[in-house]
């Protein structure tokens, strides 16, 4: 991997870890040259712009949850086991703070203020993991290991908010457990007959 590329990566993951931090004002430039240890020039090499900064971290923010997706349906083929390890992921990335909130959803929270282009990519990425998460619901309905009463598409979303509302409420009350307390009755939900 050239310097470039490393320098690109670093800038990246500062600005997701700030933006998790302060949402899309709360960081500039100045902000990630102190963190990474570079001049804002170096920045401006990179990324034009915030909003292409913010744009390309979306964006790959993007490729990673579709290749974790993809990775999810090859090694682990059961439907409800599929959502069980999707929450299990977030509830361990809450638990070691690794990542302890979905950047997307802290930025849909942003939408009235984010530039267009960061907001169709968060958009993109909204309309993606409901996507995902309506196959699964079909699928999961369709041989008995999931059960609920709406359309697929419904349950799906209502599963998105809950996780998004779950993150949230770990960070309002500062408890981290408090992720696995509201999602735990999701799932037992939706593998119970009713």
């Amino acid at each position: 991997m050239s310097n470039v590329s490393s320098t690109a990566d670093d800038i990246l993951a500062c600005a997701r870890s700030l933006i998790i931090a302060g949402g899309y004002n709360g960081f500039s430039y100045a902000d990630i040259a102190d963190v990474v240890g570079i001049r804002k020039p170096s920045i401006h090499h990179h990324f034009a712009s915030k909003v292409d900064l913010v744009r390309t971290l979306v964006s790959r923010y993007r490729e990673e949850a579709k290749a974790g997706l993809a990775a999810l349906e090859r090694n682990v083929p059961d439907p409800r086991d599929q959502l069980k390890s999707y929450v299990a992921y977030w509830e361990a990335c809450i638990s070691d703070a690794t990542a302890p909130f979905c950047v997307c959803a802290l930025l849909a929270s942003e939408l009235p203020i984010l530039p267009e282009e960061v907001a169709l990519e968060v958009r993109a990425h909204f309309r993606a993991l409901a996507s995902w998460l309506t196959s699964v619901m079909e699928r999961g309905k369709r041989k008995g290991r999931l059960h609920f009463a709406n359309s697929a598409k419904v349950e799906a979303e209502g599963f998105l908010a809950t996780i998004h509302g779950a993150m949230l409420s770990a960070r309002a009350y500062g408890d981290p457990k408090m992720f696995g307390v509201i999602t735990g009755p999701l799932l037992d939900r939706l593998s119970t007959r009713h």
